[in-house]
């Protein structure tokens, strides 16, 4: 088993699901929050670099699956942390 793999293990067993590899290297990951699903970015096996807060599952789900890696995942998220930037879902109206 490689590192990345045993990485990636390491990282399932912490709740990361839906685990990608983007074209520079970076690992990706969704995980459930409170409130909110979090698309992590840059996860090694200490922490993670960023994390951007999605409503809904299959909204986290549908950018991880789109997105690149470059610039800011699509979709509308909520908030990326440790930032606290403000994104597209933050501006939405609530039924």
């Amino acid at each position: 088993m490689t590192d990345r793999e045993k990485l990636i293990a390491l990282l399932k067993r912490g709740g990361y699901k839906h685990i990608l590899v983007m074209p520079d290297g970076t690992l990706c990951g969704l995980m459930p929050q409170l409130f909110t699903v979090g698309l992590f970015v840059g996860l090694t096996d200490t922490g993670y670099a960023r994390r951007y807060c999605y409503e809904h599952h299959q909204d986290a789900l549908d950018a991880l699956m789109t997105w690149n890696g470059q610039g800011d995942p699509p979709g509308l998220w909520i908030k990326e942390k440790p930032s606290d930037r403000l994104g597209p879902g933050a501006n939405e109206a609530k039924p």
